[in-house]
């Protein structure tokens, strides 16, 4: 089997992952590659901080490789916090102080319309490749589930009326932002000889 490097250490984005790819490719971490260094996100897109990380292993170990930036885009907020998602409460902040802050940003508003969008960016064989993953929904008024991670507690995909936090994986990875820009990346590594 083929190895593929997703280029995280986030231990749920990989067990995500995984359910896609297992028969297709054996796919492993930055940590199995034995690579621990903090790849920098400085850019302002989603796109240039997904390739930053892909082309910074493929770079070093010139190794297939595909990484993923996500931003929560809130209409209300004017689509932030976006490409800043991950420290939106501040640059060591937990999951749970974004979710807090964005609770917060949110009480008095209305319009709770959102998205999650996630870019994936594949480096096969020396050229680079994008997918995109978008879904709609809202940002609940207070905290549900114990399941996912991130935002996952506080938004409510389409028009059901449960957060991300409180579906399964597999019920999840059939309708998340992430989970349509891997199923892309599968259609597309599916198609080559």
């Amino acid at each position: 089997m083929k190895k593929i490097v997703f280029a995280t250490n986030n231990a749920h984005k990989l067990q995500e992952v995984r359910l896609y790819l297992n028969n297709l490719y054996e796919v492993v971490s930055l940590k199995d590659i034995g690579f621990n260094q903090d790849i920098p996100e400085p850019y302002d897109t989603l796109e240039e901080n997904a390739l930053a990380k892909s082309q910074t292993i493929f770079d070093k170990y010139q190794i297939d490789c595909f990484s993923d930036d996500t931003g929560l885009e809130v209409e209300a907020l004017n689509g932030a916090p976006g490409v800043f998602s991950a420290r939106y409460a501040g640059e060591d902040c937990s999951f749970q102080d974004n979710v807090d802050k964005m609770l917060a940003e949110m009480k008095r508003q209305t319009n709770r319309k959102a998205r999650f969008r996630t870019v994936v960016s594949l480096i096969l064989n020396g050229e680079k490749y994008y997918f995109e993953g978008i879904v709609n929904g809202r940002i609940a008024e207070i905290e549900t589930g114990t399941d996912g991670f991130g935002y996952d507690p506080i938004f409510v995909p389409g028009d059901l009326n449960t957060s991300f936090a409180e579906m399964n994986l597999e019920d999840k990875n059939k309708i998340s932002h992430r989970g349509r820009a891997i199923a892309k990346l599968v259609d597309f590594l599916k198609s080559i000889p």
